[in-house]
């Protein structure tokens, strides 16, 4: 429908598929999306979100293959981690880790709270730490 627009405007403004400063300093995206005046719309948000859980979830089963063998709460603390602080981080959860080899779910609980992340996420990571713990999520 807008075929040779949208080829147009792709000449015109480029491709950027990492945030970057316009010509008139907006923080712009993709292709001229100006996210500082326009944003996203909560569809589109959710889009990436759906994109990103995909990423997520590959990247647990990629690294850290014991995710496999938990029920679906405990998985989704791991990905809810991994969502927010990345493999690299994630990965250095040692304690964490070997308590979830063992099934000892509240030492797992207890060395997610014995870190830096727990002091900069507050409320979430008790609300995880208490997800892995119980089996449960929070109501």
């Amino acid at each position: 429908m807008y075929d040779q627009l949208r080829d147009q405007l792709i000449r015109h403004e480029g491709l950027k598929l990492k945030p970057y400063l316009c010509t008139a300093g907006k923080v712009t995206l993709g292709i001229g999306r100006n996210l500082d005046d326009v944003g996203i719309s909560k569809e589109e948000a959710m889009y990436l979100l759906d994109n990103d859980l995909m990423r997520v979830v590959h990247e647990a089963h990629r690294h850290f293959p014991v995710v496999e063998t938990l029920d679906t709460v405990r998985a989704d603390v791991i990905y809810n981690m991994l969502f927010n602080m990345g493999v690299n981080r994630l990965r250095q959860f040692k304690k964490m880790w070997a308590a979830i080899e063992e099934q000892d779910w509240d030492k797992a609980a207890k060395e997610m709270l014995d870190s830096k992340w727990a002091d900069q996420v507050k409320g979430r990571s008790l609300e995880l730490a208490n997800q892995m713990r119980s089996g449960e999520y929070a109501s």
